[in-house]
Formats: structure tokens, sequence, C-alpha cells
């Protein structure tokens, strides 16, 4: 379990920050044609007004207001204040699947536990082998098999472990 709590205590993969199909809204003081919302493209840009298309995947979204402060700074307004809000991190999401009551894929939140995620999929079935999880993490573009032992974490005798978007929790089933 050292190496997979190692893992887990890593960066969350930048969380925080944009990517493909993600939900921001973006706000121009005093300049209502100017604001509205917009989905990051597949390419990682938005077409926004004046601009057109600016990539925004892997900023933060300071960074991505800044962006395109910059952009309507350059020959079209004098001092524009930019805010962008996320509004849905559609790009970071986790799977669980097995023996789960309700599989599915939920959005990513930058503290998610295994806990959390089980609980997310409405908890266990009676089924579910609880000390023998797998999540699978693409770490330096390779899949590797974490083993999770929740039951032990939820009984206090191992540490939470951490989950990364596009983690994939899988609950298998116990045959005893």
């Amino acid at each position: 379990m050292d190496e997979a709590l190692r893992m887990s205590q890593g960066s969350a993969g930048g969380a925080s920050t944009l990517g493909p199909t993600d939900l921001i809204e973006v706000r121009v003081f005093q300049e209502t044609d100017l604001s509205n919302a917009f989905r990051v493209s597949p390419e990682g840009t938005i077409d926004y007004p004046l601009c057109g298309k600016v990539k925004l995947t892997g900023m933060t979204s300071s960074q991505a207001a800044d962006a395109l402060t910059a952009c309507l700074k350059n020959g079209f307004l004098k001092n524009p204040q930019v805010s962008v809000l996320i509004r849905e991190y559609s790009s970071k999401r986790i799977y669980v699947f097995g023996e789960v009551q309700k599989p599915g894929t939920f959005p990513f939140d930058e503290t998610m536990s295994i806990i959390q995620a089980v609980t997310l999929a409405g908890g266990f079935t009676k089924q579910a082998a609880k000390n023998s999880i797998s999540v699978t993490r693409l770490v330096e573009g390779q899949e590797k098999k974490i083993r999770v032992p929740v039951e032990d974490i939820g009984l206090g005798r191992e540490k939470n472990f951490l989950l990364q978007p596009g983690d994939i929790v899988f609950v298998p089933e116990s045959f005893f």
C-alpha cells in the first residue's frame, strides 16, 4: 500500500485547471455583449467575441481571465475587468463500477477520496469485496492498478486514498 498511498498523495493532476468540454462563464464588467457561458472545445479553445479562438486548457480560472483580458486590451477595450467562473468540470471525472449500488461516472472534486467515490456510487452491495478494490490510474502514460483496502480505511487501519481525475474504481465481487 506504500506506493499506492504515495501516488494518492501527489498532485491531483491539475484538478483546478480547465480541460476539453468544461463549461465556463465569462463576465466582463459593464460589457454584457462579451459576458456569456462557453464550453471549451475538444481542442481546448473557446470562440470568444473579438478575440476568436482562445486556448484555455491547462489554465486556472484566473489565468483564463488574464488571457481574455490581454486579448480585449489589444485594441478593443481600454481597461477590461474580466472574471472567469468554472461552472462544470466535465473534463474531470472518475468512474466507479462493480459491486456498488449505482455504478457510473461522477464529477471529480479536488479532495475526493475513495470513500467519497464509493458513497457517490450509493455504497457497496452485499457481495462487494471491500478490501480488494482496485483503482486504475494513468501514471506517466502507463495504466497502473492500485489495490485499495477500503474496509480497512473505514476502520481506521489505513490512511484514506485520494483520487485523481480519470481514475477508474472497480469494486470486485466477494466469493465468500
